[in-house]
């Protein structure tokens, strides 16, 4: 440990961190972790690395001695106040996250010492110090001896960054810890020399991955404006599905405009502004948040009735795109998935990409346009992370790459038992199930364009995802809804998908699957490809687990009260034991309940069906209440409405 250096620059080779530049001189180093705090943003541009953090002030108090004050009480968090209070020597120290922060730096930071004293600010804490005094009285009649500012650095979604850099090999970062460093740091150290030393994260580290981040999310006016608001979310209420407000409108489709004309209430993940529902008219379309049925429920019920009755327009224009196209393309690929993608042209399959433990690293679907071009289509938030995958496990050498078209391409999905009546008018195309099968693609006319149909899912009825180029966008849109409008097209939201996908247990990944997870456990084998030639990454650890047999499955659950809620991490009781926890949970409109998921632990060998042949409880808000477990999807089990 070397202290009193300054660190200019990370010194990089072939894409890769050998070392740093300081101002006494170079350090080799086979590895570069980067835990430079507020700073990191700025040392990993300088090496084309994306760091998104930004610095905010954070202020506390000390006051004079409290008489007779016991030491060791334990610290108050008044999260309504957005304090917290502790012993500190014999004083009080009162901490603010107030909800409207004080961003530092966005002109540049000072680099003449590590720590820093900021001024006094009695303006920006008074509210929040007045509040204080109504929750710890005392706080008004004892003196303040020290009125501390100083800058910390928080992330863009109030999570740290852990973990090798997608755009820099063998340069790992430890930062942006959003004011819980102290705490984390013996957990985040540990599992980061694990993770260089065995080559892989030590456990699901998806949380805090640095590969969750977008390359966006470098702006420093983005990170500025969202930074206001992430201080404060430490000590808001955690509601389901709350939104941020600041840093909005950063990706839009080109059907936003269009579809908020319609009521849209959008959300925002990954910078994207998603229609989440649509409120009719009269309703105004904003959140009112709560712990039951929110203000949109019957909403989203309507649009989710829609796709399972007549047909729904979805815009999936979030999706990833990545172009993966050469001589070699084919047998990448195949490598990587475990299911045989090396098929014919006009082929959409979906896959599980998985590590070299059978764990799950991606699940996505493979289209193959022609012999050495392939469209992944992949999720928004896992974006940089399959990319960084497949770039990791392509040979060198190998006549193949990769290329993000996610901004080439919008996504419609129109779907439901009425998707063809609303798209024959548009197309010359033979949408007949003989001429154009489930899990099939091709290029098609619509409108004044030549979009790329796909035949798949994700909400369980028969439809099409429409991947058209980005400038015919509105012309194609504009006149699917005039001829679908007058048939009986609904405009549906993302809550809608989930309730859709939720009744046919599609898996969400990072929820339900992930890389702890493997095909055997989640109900996914069949689409594995045992024995194609060459195998996959991860062949060899499910054949072990096969044989060894299995410890837990995923299984479907739904709750025979119709009242209550799923929302991910509800307790799983089997004859009044804990077995489990939910990962993901949603209203199941066509089945009447709320359906979740979760994996049940067992003894090995257990038997298939005793798993889930004993009586079933889910904690819900502190109540038990019984539930149906299902190893097959409590809507459309046979898959015949996809294929109708």
């Amino acid at each position: 440990i070397i202290e009193g250096v300054t660190v200019e620059r990370i010194r990089t080779v072939d894409g890769r961190a050998v070392g740093v530049d300081t101002d006494q001189g170079p350090v080799d180093a086979e590895y570069v972790v980067t835990c430079a705090g507020m700073w990191s943003h700025e040392l990993g541009r300088q090496a084309g690395v994306n760091v998104p953090l930004h610095a905010c002030e954070h202020f506390y108090l000390v006051t004079e001695p409290v008489p007779d004050l016991p030491a060791g009480l334990p610290t108050l968090r008044d999260t309504d106040n957005c304090i917290y209070v502790k012993e500190d020597a014999g004083r009080l120290l009162v901490g603010a996250f107030e909800p409207v922060a004080k961003p530092f730096g966005a002109e540049g930071l000072p680099t003449d010492r590590p720590f820093m004293q900021l001024d006094e600010d009695w303006d920006h804490l008074a509210p929040v110090y007045e509040k204080a005094c109504e929750r710890v009285p005392i706080l008004g009649e004892i003196g303040i001896r020290l009125f501390f500012n100083g800058p910390e650095s928080f992330t863009p979604d109030d999570r740290y960054l852990l973990g090798e850099t997608p755009e820099l090999r063998n340069h790992f970062v430890a930062t942006g810890f959003n004011s819980v460093g102290i705490q984390s740091a013996g957990g985040a150290g540990k599992v980061l020399a694990e993770w260089i030393v065995g080559g892989r994260p030590p456990m699901d580290l998806w949380d805090v991955d640095i590969r969750r981040m977008l390359p966006f999310q470098t702006n420093r006016r983005y990170l500025r404006d969202r930074s206001v608001e992430a201080l404060g979310l430490l000590y808001a209420m955690h509601w389901p599905f709350r939104q941020v407000d600041t840093a909005r409108g950063v990706r839009r489709s080109p059907f936003h405009d269009r579809l908020a004309d319609l009521g849209a209430c959008h959300g925002e993940s990954g910078g994207w502004e998603r229609p989440n529902w649509y409120a009719p008219k009269g309703v105004e379309p904003v959140y009112e948040y709560s712990y039951g049925r929110q203000n949109w429920f019957e909403h989203s019920a309507a649009e989710h009735r829609a796709c399972r009755e007549g047909a729904a327009l979805f815009d999936q224009t979030s999706l990833a795109k990545l172009l993966v196209q050469g001589p070699d393309a084919a047998a990448v690929l195949n490598h990587i998935s475990s299911a045989d993608v090396d098929v014919e042209p006009g082929t959409s399959v979906y896959t599980t990409w998985l590590n070299d433990r059978g764990g799950i690293e991606a699940d996505l679907t493979v289209n193959r346009l022609d012999d050495e071009r392939f469209l992944v289509v992949t999720a928004f938030s896992t974006q940089v992370r399959d990319s960084d995958w497949m770039a990791r496990n392509t040979p060198d050498g190998a006549r193949a790459t990769i290329t993000d078209v996610t901004s080439g391409y919008s996504v419609l999905g129109v779907f439901g038992p009425d998707s063809r009546r609303v798209l024959s008018p548009l197309t010359d195309a033979d949408l007949g199930n003989e001429a154009f099968p489930f899990g099939t693609l091709r290029e098609i006319d619509i409108s004044y364009a030549r979009v790329i149909a796909v035949r798949r899912t994700y909400m369980g009825e028969l439809g099409w995802e429409l991947y058209i180029p980005t400038e015919f966008s509105l012309g194609v849109f504009d006149e699917l809804w005039a001829t679908g409008q007058p048939v009986g097209l609904m405009p549906a939201g993302m809550h809608a998908m989930n309730s859709l996908r939720i009744e046919k247990a599609y898996r969400h990944w990072g929820d339900d699957i992930a890389d702890e997870d493997t095909p055997l456990e989640a109900g996914l084998s069949w689409g594995v490809a045992w024995d194609k030639p060459g195998g996959f990454i991860g062949r060899e650890a499910l054949i072990a687990q096969r044989e060894a047999g299995l410890t837990r499955r995923l299984v479907q659950f739904r709750l025979d009260d119709p009242e209550p809620l799923l929302y991910g991490n509800e307790p799983i009781l089997a004859d009044g034991s804990l077995v489990g926890r939910i990962t993901s949970g949603m209203y199941g409109h066509t089945v009447g309940a709320a359906l979740g998921m979760g994996y049940v632990t067992h003894e090995p060998g257990t038997p298939r069906d005793e798993v889930i042949g004993g009586s079933f409880e889910i904690t819900v808000n502190g109540e038990r209440i019984p539930a149906t477990a299902s190893y097959r999807p409590f809507y459309d089990p046979t898959g015949d409405r996809i294929r109708a």
